[in-house]
């Protein structure tokens, strides 16, 4: 896996783990969603000041960003996040498990 796809991954899991949209991230950037989904779909690249802004928004350090998102998540302020990102599957954090978990305690809560 190459360090573009990682980020892409990385991004998503941050957008999991925080309840962020596509949408928010561009509001934050100063783009659009429209330019957030090329970005995120592989059509276009992030670059290296988009990463400096995505850390800096999820309170991460730029080089937790590049190492996976298991590191990012991990490095997540908890006031940011909104779902338990500790959720494993056979061993490894996934954003499945994350998207796992979020419907097993939104079911728990009904």
């Amino acid at each position: 896996m190459g360090l573009e796809e990682l980020l892409r991954l990385t991004v998503s899991a941050l957008m999991q783990a925080t309840g962020q949209s596509q949408r928010d991230l561009a509001a934050v950037l100063g783009l659009t969603q429209t330019q957030v989904s090329r970005r995120q779909s592989g059509s276009t690249a992030w670059s290296l000041r988009d990463c400096d802004a995505l850390a800096e928004h999820f309170g991460i350090a730029p080089l937790d960003l590049l190492a996976g998102p298991t590191r990012a998540c991990e490095a997540l302020p908890a006031r940011a996040r909104a779902v338990d990102t500790t959720a494993r599957a056979d061993g490894m954090k996934t954003e499945a498990a994350v998207r796992a978990h979020q419907v097993k305690a939104e079911g728990a809560g009904r």
